[in-house]
């Protein structure tokens, strides 16, 4: 099911590295490899991956640094930790700075494939569809919104991924910056996100795109 998918592999051990690049080529997977924080940084704000492997002990910047600043960027990918501090309150701050899971090392090597292979399930199951308020359900992948009505509206190739970038982390309050990285990869000028939040509330109501006075956008009514 999960054949094909893409995972960015961040580790500064370059032996461990290469170990868990070749042992995830042979399962099928695409895989790139970050050995510091700031190229991991970058990868995945430039770039989509269906999961990322991501240690804690990184140069330049820390792995969960980098964890929360894919987060505040809208960056949704689920990430797996892995990491050599394994206690209880080193694998709580994992889970609320945004990972979905955290495995120490050493490490099983089935376990390890068996987590990812959930992870992805996960991803899938949740990157099918999404709940906007008011009961509408958007399906990205065929760029339309299904409302409450039962009436079906379609959208263009930018009115979904600025939707998509609010929908999958719907309590994050996105400054206009960080949406127009996210959703529009042709550069433009920053006004092109409150046009496209227009034609958002245009098609779908007010209430499915909230402003934040000073900041942004968020999904949802205040």
């Amino acid at each position: 099911m999960n054949e094909g998918a893409r995972i960015l592999v961040v580790e500064d051990d370059r032996a461990l590295s290469a170990m868990l690049g070749e042992l995830l080529l042979d399962e099928g997977y695409r895989v790139t490899t970050a050995h510091d924080g700031q190229r991991a940084l970058h990868l995945a704000l430039t770039e989509t991956f269906d999961a990322v492997v991501l240690d804690r002990g990184l140069p330049i910047l820390e792995g969960l640094d980098v964890l929360a600043r894919w987060r505040r960027s809208g960056v949704s990918t689920p990430v797996l930790v892995l990491s050599a501090l394994g206690n209880p309150a080193d694998r709580v701050e994992g889970l609320d700075r945004g990972a979905e899971d955290y495995l120490t090392k050493p490490f099983d090597i089935d376990e390890l494939l068996a987590r990812i292979r959930a992870l992805l399930r996960r991803h899938e199951s949740t990157a099918a569809t999404l709940v906007l308020p008011g009961g509408a359900v958007f399906i990205p992948s065929r760029r339309q919104v299904e409302l409450g009505t039962g009436e079906s509206v379609t959208l263009s190739e930018r009115e979904s991924a600025l939707l998509e970038v609010l929908a999958r982390d719907r309590n994050q309050v996105f400054e206009r910056a960080t949406l127009l990285r996210a959703a529009f990869p042709v550069a433009e000028e920053p006004g092109v996100v409150d046009t496209y939040v227009h034609y958002l509330r245009r098609k779908l109501g007010r209430g499915v795109i909230t402003t934040v006075r000073g900041i942004g956008y968020r999904l949802g009514t205040s």
